[in-house]
């Protein structure tokens, strides 16, 4: 069992949790929610020993071993595979130990207890598991055995992951560990973490997951934490019913249902509105179970009504899509008309960004005919349009750029619907997290007023709060939109049409997104059938390739990633040392004398300040870290 007593937790002079109470037991799965900043990772924190308690007691078997996922990525020659097994660690002390006493030769008892002990927990196909994880979280079979430092960031992360699962724990930690995957990697993953029997803590701000996977809801909100039975729905609809009773926010929640009932009225039996008008039923349908939970939200906007809707937008015929000579898709037939609303489905690399970039541009488009309505206006969001904003100038100058004849108090009132108040709109967006930046973009793009929005897995980086006010602003969009993303509960509010970029093709998913699941199922199984059917063909081809052309081409490949590792390398050498720093200032601060005797006020005033100026400048990396693994990744898939 895992159990907090008024717990009170400090970070610096900021106030974190107070009189903090709950507890878990095995075979429990509780998500930990909260806004950003509350909180959530500092509790994790706690558990592994990294922070102490202000007060309060925290209760945890000592022989308990707990997993968690590393922050770090990981830069090894070790196989994948191997460095998976490493994450038991008790597997690898027991087999150097039957090692030690074999190379010794002493076969006596001591060694067949250890035998005996390798067969209890299950040692022997631990290989086997490992690759049977690293098959999950998409990982080729081929790949295995590369080594770790070949792979770029976002794989690394997996690898981190499937470490953390790989080993035998009895609580398991997992903070936002959906972030670096796909949706179908998300599915398997969501059906592993069911069969976990151990404690399971997991921060996640991806409602669906949530709602699958978990038995139990801690909400860390006003420094205090509430346990909720149940998964996220049945958790919002609790916290609703005493929202409610709050008569000025049921009032405002009133407001909304009765402006979106208006619109259906009025729009549900004309053609170019009826799709518009089922999106707004469907939300309708579940307003007054979940709205209710979010209407205390710092997030409110919407996108305005476009100048112009051209019936229709673009059209793609006989597309090939791809990047210098290779194709990724092709015989691509697709069009976009006013009003669609398209979700893209599809694993990692299959080619979903790659169809969106040739909407957008026709940058990656090989052959073929693209045709753009000369009145078509794209609003398009990607991650790597984080890294586009002027990183020393603020929230208020971004806006300026693009509308100059606003007044600046309505560009102000436009930020503060996106949580930017005060002065905190005039701030550098250098020192701004993944999430605050996420939302500048979208409040940029909703000042251009497109009739045609392209949303690359926008959700990222966002908090449970700005999702559902994205999801509501999409629902009232009257434009057309594609969306690429692994939220599912977005995709299941905005869109009405799904298709999947699967083996080379887009093919349209005439099913919804609830069946997605099963259908990834049926999939893995006739995967695994062909597979089968020409492993032997497979094996006797590959053992005829020549193996000095293969070693010239893989140097040739590293030769051309040398760039993109070298700079991920050294961002995580100046991230290490700013941790390092920031060890040495945490450790310092909890120094009691520091805020009790009066001649050191000036020197914990200083030492605040280092804290505060290191925190962003690892803030700053770690988003240049995540953006130099993106570049890797590409180039690696690339080549």
């Amino acid at each position: 069992m895992l159990q907090f007593n008024q717990i009170e937790l400090r970070r610096g002079t900021k106030l974190l949790f107070e009189n903090a109470s709950m507890q878990a037991h095995a075979g429990q799965r509780t998500g930990i929610i909260g806004v950003n900043g509350s909180g959530k990772s500092s509790l994790f924190s706690l558990l592994l020993g990294e922070l102490e308690s202000d007060a309060g007691e925290l209760q945890v078997n000592p022989k308990d071993v707990i997993a968690h996922v590393a922050q770090e990525s990981p830069s090894t020659s070790r196989a994948a595979l191997e460095f998976v097994v490493d994450g038991d660690h008790g597997l690898r002390a027991l087999q150097q130990e039957i090692a030690t006493l074999e190379e010794a030769g002493e076969h006596n008892n001591r060694l067949h207890r250890l035998y005996e002990q390798m067969d209890d927990i299950d040692g022997y196909t631990a290989e086997t598991r490992a690759a049977r994880l690293l098959h999950g979280l998409g990982f080729a079979a081929a790949d295995v055995q590369n080594p770790v430092n070949e792979f770029s960031g976002g794989w690394r992360m997996r690898l981190n992951l499937a470490q953390a699962l790989m080993c035998r724990s009895d609580i398991l930690l997992l903070d936002e560990p959906t972030n670096h995957l796909d949706l179908s990697t998300i599915v398997w993953l969501e059906r592993w973490l069911k069969s976990y029997r151990g404690i399971l803590l997991l921060i996640s701000h991806d409602r669906d997951f949530l709602d699958g996977l978990c038995t139990h809801i801690a909400h860390i909100e006003q420094q205090s934490v509430k346990t909720y039975t149940g998964n996220y729905s049945q958790f919002e609809a609790i916290r609703a019913e005493k929202l409610a009773l709050q008569q000025s926010m049921y009032t405002k929640q009133q407001r909304e249902i009765k402006h979106i009932q208006s619109f259906v009225d009025r729009f549900r039996y004309k053609a170019t509105k009826a799709r518009q008008a089922q999106s707004r039923l469907k939300m309708l349908e579940k307003m007054t179970r979940i709205a209710p939970a979010h209407v205390d939200s710092n997030f409110h906007f919407q996108f305005e009504q476009p100048d112009k809707q051209p019936q229709q937008l673009i059209q793609l015929e006989g597309v090939s899509i791809g990047y210098g000579d290779t194709a990724i898709v092709e015989q691509i037939r697709f069009r976009i008309g006013a009003g669609d609303r398209i979700g893209l489905l599809g694993a990692n690399g299959a080619g979903k960004s790659t169809l969106v970039k040739t909407l957008l541009d026709g940058s990656t488009l090989l052959g073929g005919k693209r045709t753009l309505h000369k009145h078509t206006h794209m609003g398009y969001f990607a991650q790597h349009q984080l890294e586009l904003l002027r990183m020393d100038c603020s929230p208020l100058w971004h806006v300026q750029q693009l509308a100059a004849d606003s007044r600046e108090q309505e560009l102000r009132s436009h930020l503060g619907h996106f949580g930017f108040r005060g002065e905190r709109v005039e701030e550098p967006v250098a020192p701004f997290s993944g999430g605050e930046k996420a939302r500048l973009v979208l409040a940029l793009l909703v000042l251009q007023k497109p009739n045609l929005l392209l949303l690359d897995e926008p959700t990222n980086h966002l908090d449970l709060e700005m999702r559902h006010a994205l999801s509501m602003a999409l629902v009232e969009y009257s434009g057309a939109l594609l969306v690429i993303s692994h939220d599912r509960h977005l995709l299941r509010s905005v869109c009405d049409e799904l298709y999947i970029v699967h083996d080379g093709r887009l093919i349209e998913f005439r099913q919804s997104i609830d069946d997605y699941p099963g259908w990834l199922r049926s999939q893995e199984t006739s995967d695994a059938d062909s597979t089968a059917v020409s492993q032997q063909d497979t094996s006797s081809a590959a053992s005829q390739l020549n193996k000095k052309q293969n070693r010239q081409a893989e140097a040739k490949r590293r030769q051309q990633l040398k760039p993109h590792r070298d700079k991920v390398r050294n961002i995580e050498k100046r991230m290490q040392k700013h941790r390092s720093e920031l060890s040495d200032l945490d450790a310092s601060l909890h120094d009691e004398s520091l805020y009790t005797d009066a001649a050191r006020k000036e020197e914990m005033t200083q030492l605040l300040q280092m804290q505060a100026t290191l925190k962003s400048a690892l803030e700053a990396l770690e988003w240049e870290w995540l953006e130099a693994s993106e570049a890797l990744e590409e180039a690696s898939e690339e080549l």
